[in-house]
This record gives structure tokens, sequence and C-alpha cells, in this order.
């Protein structure tokens, strides 16, 4: 069964979350619900962390057109 924001019921547990950062998460988040708030925040944090690692994994680009060059380069095509 999936809620509204696309996630099944999982594990049921009970944490003691500092109530001054789970008003920052609700506030930050736009929640309804402080289940909402905590389940947003974790996603992001994962999503955040598959970045990170995929970007240590492409690594960097020394040479990166500027965005001039490619619009006149599209111009001219």
């Amino acid at each position: 069964m999936e809620s509204e924001l696309g996630y099944s019921r999982g594990m049921k547990t009970t944490i003691d979350i500092p109530e001054d950062a789970l008003e920052e998460v609700l506030l930050h988040t736009r929640a309804k619900t402080k289940r909402d708030a905590v389940v947003t925040a974790i996603s992001d944090f994962n999503r955040r962390r598959r970045l990170e690692k995929l970007a240590e994994q492409l690594g960097s680009f020394d040479n990166v057109m500027p965005l001039e060059e490619l619009l006149r380069l599209r111009e001219t095509e």
C-alpha cells in the first residue's frame, strides 16, 4: 500500500528527535505530518548521497565549454 508521497509502509519504529530539529524539517519540507517530514528528509538525504557517489565516479571536467560559446555554435549549425 503506497501513501501520497509514493512510499510504502515500512518498519515502524520509535525515535527521539529533538523538537526544534523536527520543527525545522516541517518548515523546510512543508510536510503536513511529522512522518511525512521525516520520510522526505530521509529520502532527500539518500538522494544527495547517491548524487555524491555519482559525482565521485564521474570525476570533474577541466575543460567545460562556456554557455556563450555553446549558444554561438548552435546558431551556426
